[in-house]
């Protein structure tokens, strides 16, 4: 009876242990949800909602894009971030909720770093540093030389207190010694149309927005404001290339799940996305979006990423005493 009794716990213990590593290879066994934190039919919607075509293909399961906007992204991250650690609910992260409103709101109500589980990053949308075509600079040196000439006349517009496109100019301000002064709009839209009007002076957006234009001579293109080149402008030097070391202020896409999700599911989501970005109707999208496959795929490479673009905003706001509480 002894014998029978220990073989019989033996038995239970093996199942038990193998229940875990029975679930995870079973995932997924249900709709997995893509927590999009923007209002429908924006750029990272759109790419959402490509992708997860061809993830439902590669996980062998639907996935379904919810949009849960507000607050810059918070509340639908925070969703995420509270949500079941099974990988059935996953956030499509950009540089807002993963890296810059962490230190710009007091209480977001989750942490970037420590609330969710990397899956994969992206990559990202390069940003362009685009003047109203009456300005006479096409690079950096002349706008700097036209700034010194011109001291307090030079101002940027942004989609609003706290967006990336205001943080990139109180960057630029710090990093090239300049004072250019910011004019914030609810938008982008409406900083675009003053800028062609010419009511300000210069405008840090992403190249798709600017491209347009630029190739229509409204507006001068100095720079890319990303740490590489871009294909939609390949004769356009960087910023940094210009002698702005360092600077960068893509907007970049990453996927994470919330804290705990176990390793093998995470694998197996970051494999399956690998998979996705590889189908020709979802390269075709990154190319028309002008977004840039980042390099590094790996769940740890996103981690090291968020850290570092955390510890860079967090600078930047601090010195520049920005709050939206």
């Amino acid at each position: 009876m002894k014998k029978l009794l220990i073989a019989l716990l033996a038995v239970a213990m093996s199942a038990l242990s193998a229940g875990p590593a029975l679930a995870d290879d079973a995932f997924p066994n249900k709709p997995v949800r893509l927590i999009v934190p923007f209002p429908p039919g924006g750029p990272t919607d759109a790419l959402a909602r490509r992708l997860a075509d061809n993830l439902s293909t590669s996980l062998g399961q639907t996935v379904v894009v919810e949009n849960k906007a507000g607050a810059g992204g918070n509340i639908g991250s925070e969703f995420v971030a509270n949500a079941a650690a099974d990988g059935y609910t996953l956030l499509f992260g950009t540089s807002g909720p993963l890296a810059i409103n962490v230190s710009l709101y007091k209480n977001q109500g989750y942490d970037p770093r420590s609330s969710f589980e990397p899956i994969i990053r992206i990559g990202h949308l390069p940003n362009v540093l685009a003047v109203n075509a009456k300005i006479p600079v096409h690079n950096l040196k002349e706008l700097l030389a036209y700034a010194k000439a011109h001291p307090d006349t030079m101002t940027f517009a942004s989609s609003g207190n706290g967006a990336s496109s205001h943080l990139a100019g109180v960057l630029f301000n710090e990093m090239a010694g300049t004072r250019f002064l910011h004019i914030p709009y609810r938008g982008t839209g409406p900083a675009l149309n003053d800028l062609l009007g010419g009511q300000v002076s210069m405008v840090f957006t992403d190249i798709l927005t600017a491209l347009p234009h630029i190739k229509s001579g409204r507006l001068n293109a100095v720079g890319l404001a990303s740490a590489q080149r871009s294909a939609a402008l390949p004769d356009l030097p960087t910023l940094d290339e210009q002698g702005l070391k360092g600077y960068d202020v893509s907007v970049f896409f990453g996927i994470v799940a919330p804290k705990g999700t176990p390793a093998p599911v995470v694998k197996k989501l970051n494999a399956a996305f690998i998979e996705s970005l590889k189908a020709p109707q979802v390269e075709e999208a990154l190319k028309t979006q002008g977004i840039v496959r980042a390099e590094d795929a790996t769940p740890e490479g996103l981690a090291r990423f968020i850290d570092a673009e955390v510890d860079k905003w967090a600078a930047v706001i601090k010195s520049a005493g920005i709050s939206l509480d």
